[in-house]
């Protein structure tokens, strides 16, 4: 439909706002030669990806365009439940926001040394300690087959959005 005019698709995310979005960029055959100049545009706002095929920018959206929104919900659950137990909103939002800032941070360090979430995961979880004993209440909950479900289903409405 578009001939050989020059593309760059490109799904930034809102942590961009602050220099800390994550992007992912196709470029089509046609504008190849421009992808150098989008990467440094939108590594200036965070960290950009190129991706090979553009059908995958569908999946992009649904795992960092949206992302942003699955933190933010599991960060307003954690705050309620804080103050369900008994602390003070103020405190609970203070010890969320820097409980997944440094998360964030550590995660990124280990990523460096070649080290996943998962590897972390093991090490802050102790055999009969309270982290494990919360582990298991997300895993009876089955929380890795709703968090792919829910970016399965995003991913699905990317596409329709794109027709």
């Amino acid at each position: 439909v578009l001939g050989e005019i020059a593309i760059v698709r490109v799904m930034p995310n809102t942590p961009a706002l602050i220099g800390e979005g994550a992007s992912a960029l196709f470029a089509n055959e046609h504008a190849r030669p421009f992808l150098e100049k989008a990467l440094s545009i939108f590594s200036s706002v965070g960290r950009a990806v190129v991706v090979d095929d553009e059908d995958l920018i569908d999946a992009v959206t649904a795992v960092s365009g949206s992302g942003p929104a699955y933190y933010f919900l599991l960060m307003e659950e954690m705050i309620r439940s804080g103050v369900e137990l008994g602390l003070p909103e103020a405190v609970a939002k203070d010890l969320v926001l820097q409980t997944a800032r440094g998360a964030g941070l550590l995660a990124t360090e280990a990523q460096n040394r070649g080290e996943g979430p998962a590897e972390l995961r093991q090490r802050v979880t102790s055999p009969g300690g309270t982290t494990e004993a919360a582990i298991k209440v997300f895993k009876e909950g089955k929380v890795g087959e709703l968090v792919s479900a829910a970016i399965t289903r995003a991913c699905d409405r990317a596409r329709e959005l794109a027709k």
